[in-house]
């Protein structure tokens, strides 16, 4: 009797972002993803189409995960300052619960369709929280001598260079993290 592979869409695409990571995304072909995933590439295509497709399902789960932020009642309600701090923390939890496929969003280069698509996401989320920038500058709780445009590249700076150091093997805990993200950030930007 011929073994079936074990493999599901979910486990397969946890097994490509981490050979995307490791190898980038270019550096990546259908063989490296079988031998990595220990089946054929065969078995890959009985689950998608091709590299692109899953890249595709990975980068929209780290999308998914971010813009899901937005539409949760901490992120629509109260004050912009409010609201923002707490997209902050958010987007800090998203990137540490989904570590290699917000990852794998921050290294893509828009060399593909799905890369062009995934880097216009990601300017749509950046330009959302920009804007709730502005707002807590109208409403007076930021500083004005701070630059919207330079906070909002340094706070998403701050935050997506966790990808490169946070482990959670190491013991990091997620929360801690995202507090003092919080913290260090609207310190600085906040009216005192």
């Amino acid at each position: 009797m011929a073994r079936r592979d074990t493999y599901t869409p979910d486990t397969l695409l946890a097994v490509a972002v981490r050979v995307f990571n490791e190898r980038g995304y270019d550096g990546t072909s259908m063989e490296h993803l079988s031998k990595a995933a220990g089946i054929s590439k065969s078995s890959i295509y009985h689950h998608v189409r091709g590299k692109e497709e899953l890249l595709r399902r990975a980068v929209s789960r780290a999308l998914d995960g971010l813009f899901g932020i937005l539409a949760e009642p901490g992120a629509r309600d109260g004050r912009a300052i409010e609201r923002l701090e707490y997209v902050t923390r958010r987007t800090a939890e998203v990137l540490m619960a989904e570590l290699p496929y917000v990852t794998l969003l921050l290294r893509v280069h828009g060399n593909t369709d799905t890369e062009r698509w995934a880097l216009a996401r990601r300017r749509e989320f950046d330009q959302q929280v920009a804007e709730l920038l502005k707002q807590a500058a109208a409403e007076g709780d930021l500083r004005a001598d701070i630059d919207v445009r330079l906070a909002t590249r340094l706070l998403f700076g701050m935050i997506n260079s966790i990808v490169e150091w946070y482990r959670p093997e190491r013991g990091s805990a997620e929360p801690e993290v995202a507090a003092a993200v919080v913290r260090m950030a609207f310190a600085g930007l906040r009216v005192t």
